[in-house]
């Protein structure tokens, strides 16, 4: 069967592109491993425009649900496959995932990212032993415990909000002088908090401990002074590795591996193929805007497809 088009990605991005299909009638093999996207993790999700608080997995559940009450015979779900190429075929492209292989006349990329490692000394060998890449699910294996969390965008500060209900005490690493990356209003309800403190210009260099974390070896990037902080437990947020590498081939990326968009439009600079989310280029990421993006994407898609010669 050919598509119209292949949604590859199953965050909100990915499921408003799903709806929009299925209501403008776009015969659709919707590709993903999984719904929910990163935010799955997430224990409250307070920025979902129209829910005041939603757990990640909630916000999965009722992105599925939304998803399959339109879906009907438009929509073809395939959850559970992962795309591993597009290529170029005659009438579009042919998407090759691990269960099968579909021929679609456009494609959306909206397939988010993996968690980017911490690569200091000890890291690796702490993984799972200490270091962790998920508060909310390792956080209470740390109650009453010394943590340290690096990275300060809104997941570094999510992440310490969390971790400031049960540990003994929060230290969180920006290598910036500045918080920008983050929500002021969530910078300043958690740097409110007496347990938590924010060292700017500070980057960890190493992590020490026998067996399990003992201790973070951070420096400062200014003076270059370095120091050794106890800390049971680290917790990783320093952004994402765009999962865009099965279209490498075909559109342009940045440096990153990031998609290049065109942000009226989200087309990349392949013809019949847009990006949205997380692994596209776009300035800001967040749920509500790879949604909106992927909407728009979606209103573009529609009018290109319609365009097309019988």
């Amino acid at each position: 069967m050919s598509y119209d088009l292949a949604i590859i990605g199953g965050g909100p991005a990915g499921v408003a592109a799903g709806v929009y299909a299925a209501r403008k009638r776009l015969k659709t093999v919707f590709i993903a491993e999984a719904i929910g996207g990163q935010s799955i993790d997430s224990t409250g999700i307070e920025n979902w425009i129209g829910t005041e608080k939603i757990s990640g997995l909630d916000l999965a559940k009722s992105l599925e649900r939304h998803l399959r009450a339109y879906a009907g015979d438009i929509v073809d779900l395939r959850i559970g496959e992962r795309a591993n190429t597009v290529t170029k075929a005659s009438q579009g492209f042919a998407v090759t995932t691990t269960k099968g292989s579909y021929d679609a006349k456009t494609v959306l990329v909206v397939t988010g990212g993996s968690r980017r490692k911490l690569t200091i000394p000890g890291a690796a060998e702490f993984e799972n032993k200490g270091v962790t890449y998920c508060a909310s699910c390792d956080g209470p294996l740390f109650a009453g415990q010394d943590v340290v969390v690096v990275g300060s965008g809104n997941a570094g500060f999510e992440s310490a909000a969390q971790l400031l209900a049960y540990t003994k005490s929060v230290t969180l690493l920006n290598r910036s002088a500045d918080f920008k990356k983050a929500d002021a209003s969530t910078v300043s309800a958690v740097l409110a908090h007496p347990n938590m403190t924010a060292l700017s210009n500070t980057i960890p260099v190493e992590i020490k401990g026998n067996g399990f974390v003992s201790s973070v070896v951070i420096q400062n990037s200014v003076t270059n002074e370095t120091k050794e902080i106890p800390a049971a437990g680290v917790f990783v947020e320093i952004g994402m590795v765009p999962a865009t590498d099965f279209v490498k081939d075909l559109v342009e990326r940045d440096p990153w591996g990031k998609v290049k968009v065109d942000g009226k439009s989200q087309r990349t600079s392949q013809p019949g193929i847009w990006s949205a989310g997380d692994c596209s280029d776009a300035l800001y990421h967040q749920n509500n805007i790879a949604a909106g993006d992927a909407v728009k994407a979606l209103e573009d898609i529609y009018l290109y497809i319609k365009s097309l010669p019988a």
